[in-house]
């Protein structure tokens, strides 16, 4: 495996980890249509360059993801991997957090991946249901599969922030291991960061999710399903064109500047959706370039665009959009 680019610990964990972290979410053709040895070579390539933090869910593609990162994974030392999943959202509208169904989620993630542990097991978009589940029935199974060994680390993830200091403040310092957030340490919104010294207070690792935004800082835009308001998708979509024009991919520049404003802010992996051994490539080139590692062969040219485009996006930052219960939104401490 290469070493090229660094590691560093994630939070309490004892893990060491790659910066640019191994989205699955392509696995389960979620964005397009995505062959079964396309996904595997994707996954050996990503290890080959030194990712080592891998991110699936049952949610993405009905299971498929998981089935897929399993495969891809078999016959890559284990110990070497730091494999995260997920539990509690398996449908659009479809959640289950209960006791029970933690027990079987995990159960069933660990077939498809072809695992008998699982390094990090999260309950996936918390927002969507009553907090007061999460912390009194939710936990406390995961509490018990941990000591069990089934589960190393516990995670809780969702788009709203508030909903991290809502849940923590009621548990003990080092119940919980690792936070996903995800759209809050992008061109368009680092209001992540601003969270930053109460997680690590807290002693959580801190994972940041989709730099692209889910799409909008692409030059193709969105999917329909996209929540964000449609000031922000149109003000998103100039800035990509600009960019474009320019000769200077904004995926590209929201990926460096994730990546370094992360190593700035004390986040500890980006976590990006990666669908071929080619993506990979240009992933982890980028992720050098922003830790300074490489210089880009354009670097003035793309600070100069990532300036306009800063200046484009300035109307909109960190303007986000509702998700989940308005209540768990809200700092209840």
């Amino acid at each position: 495996m290469s070493s090229s680019l660094p590691k560093r610990k994630l939070g309490k964990t004892g893990h060491e980890v790659c910066p640019l972290g191994f989205g699955a979410s392509p696995l389960g053709s979620v964005y397009s249509e995505m062959s079964e040895d396309l996904a595997i070579e994707t996954v050996h390539e990503a290890f080959r360059q030194g990712i080592n933090y891998f991110d699936t869910s049952p949610f993405y593609g009905e299971g498929l993801s998981e089935t897929r990162l399993g495969k891809g994974l078999q016959g890559l030392p284990r110990d070497q991997v730091v494999l995260a999943t997920k539990f509690g959202r398996y449908g659009p509208n479809l959640f289950d957090f209960s006791a029970e169904r933690v027990r079987e989620g995990l159960k069933e993630s660990m077939e498809r991946l072809q695992v008998n542990y699982v390094d990090i097991f999260q309950c996936h978009d918390i927002e969507f249901r009553n907090l007061d589940q999460i912390v009194e029935e939710t936990i406390p199974e995961l509490v018990k599969l941990k000591k069990e060994g089934l589960v190393r680390h516990i995670g809780i993830t969702g788009l709203p922030l508030p909903i991290f200091k809502n849940v923590l403040h009621r548990l003990q310092k080092g119940t919980v291991d690792l936070i996903l957030a995800y759209c809050h340490n992008s061109l368009n919104d680092n209001s992540l960061q601003e969270w930053v010294p109460y997680l690590k207070q807290q002693e959580v690792a801190i994972i940041s999710a989709s730099p692209l935004s889910m799409g909008l800082l692409t030059p193709k835009g969105t999917a329909e399903w996209n929540p964000a308001p449609d000031h922000v998708k149109a003000t998103c979509m100039a800035a990509a064109k600009y960019a474009e024009e320019q000769g200077v991919p904004l995926p590209k520049l929201a990926l460096k500047y994730s990546i370094q404003s992360a190593a700035e802010a004390d986040i500890d992996v980006t976590l990006v959706g990666m669908s071929s051994p080619e993506e990979v490539q240009s992933n982890v080139q980028a992720a050098k370039e922003a830790l300074g590692l490489l210089k880009s062969e354009i670097q003035s040219k793309e600070e100069a665009v990532m300036k306009k485009v800063a200046e484009m996006l300035e109307p909109v930052k960190n303007v986000t959009w509702p998700s989940g219960r308005p209540k768990n939104s809200e700092i209840h401490v």
